[in-house]
């Protein structure tokens, strides 16, 4: 579990632009029906973001972090995963059993959605989509850089990279993969080791994936939360992590393995 229903993501910094949103059903290609929140800037500026939550699906975290991001000029979706077995409408408050509907999520219907999602934002944008995930969703996110799904980069913050309940996971799909990606660690995290975060770059490197990976010392899983005064400026890099990802992106430029830390 990632964000508990009441958490907000943090504030980059002052808005560039105005901001509208919309909340959306979507189609999958299976014909099944998910529901997905939309936000646009009014002066749209580099790729578009399709945001993939936690393991709790779509949430008012993961609303507000799409205006965030259009508020600096990035065209963002986020995106629902179970609108096969829970429906389309709002949920909200701790209650909803999260982890039942999970166990009956499968990878090519998340994949159908997560391409579903992707079109979506090309439509509304163009070509350039950057994925960015969180916990579940990292997870995702690093195999979202699969080409099928035709994105320009991926970003995983905390996503386990590793064989995770007997199924394969980014590290074992390094060949499969294409660059670039940026996987944001916290050095806390005591669900995923130093050792299978190093892992992951290291097969990433084999197979020639560009990538970037960024460790934050002291910071635990799921540290990108406002009201966190002790994890502020772990959040504060991660945002100039990620919109500094999403510029070079767009510009072509991050072509070359690198890790750092947060002193980097």
């Amino acid at each position: 579990m990632c964000y508990e229903p009441d958490a907000v993501p943090p504030v980059y910094g002052s808005p560039v632009t105005t901001v509208t949103s919309e909340r959306l059903v979507l189609t999958s290609a299976d014909g099944a029906r998910f529901a997905a929140h939309l936000s646009r800037p009014g002066r749209p500026s580099g790729p578009a973001v399709l945001v993939l939550p936690d393991n709790r699906g779509l949430s008012g975290f993961y609303e507000r972090l799409t205006e965030r991001l259009a508020e600096q000029g990035h065209t963002a979706l986020a995106i629902d995963y179970f609108g096969r077995t829970a429906g389309t409408d709002p949920r909200s408050g701790s209650d909803f059993p999260f982890m039942e509907h999970l166990g009956k999520a499968h990878k090519d219907t998340l994949f159908a959605d997560i391409a579903a999602g992707a079109a979506r934002l090309r439509a509304e944008v163009g070509e350039q989509v950057v994925s960015l995930g969180f916990c579940f969703g990292g997870r995702l996110a690093f195999m979202t850089a699969l080409p099928a799904f035709g994105l320009a980069g991926a970003i995983g913050l905390y996503g386990y990279p590793d064989v995770l309940f007997g199924n394969p996971g980014p590290t074992q799909m390094a060949g499969e993969l294409r660059g670039p990606i940026l996987g944001l660690f916290g050095g806390a995290d005591e669900g995923i080791s130093s050792e299978v975060v190093h892992a992951f770059g290291e097969a990433l490197e084999g197979a020639g994936v560009a990538h970037e990976f960024v460790t934050y010392p002291g910071a635990p899983h799921s540290f990108f939360e406002l009201g966190r005064p002790e994890l502020a400026e772990a959040c504060a890099y991660a945002w100039s992590r990620i919109l500094g990802f999403l510029k070079r992106t767009a510009r072509g430029d991050l072509t070359s393995p690198r890790a750092a830390t947060m002193q980097d």
